[in-house]
């Protein structure tokens, strides 16, 4: 399953990288794309997990940039 989901509040580009190499080491995740320029999040992972790993890929934006909120 592959989704995209708007990133409210997300400040700069290092943090759009720190933010997709943490979620690019969650289990199952295939694919992931932080975009600072569009204010997106697109993961592509194994669709048994996907809503767990959506979960787990909010914690991790929370841990990089705190103010940053996932639209879900």
């Amino acid at each position: 399953m592959k989704k995209t989901f708007e990133l409210e509040d997300l400040d700069c580009a290092n943090c759009a990288m720190k933010m997709q190499e943490a979620i690019l080491k969650i289990p199952g995740v295939k694919c992931c794309e932080v975009s600072f320029i569009k204010q997106k999040m697109t993961i592509e992972a194994d669709d048994d997990e996907f809503d767990k790993i959506v979960k787990l890929a909010v914690k991790a934006i929370a841990k990089v940039e705190p103010d940053c909120t996932v639209l879900l």
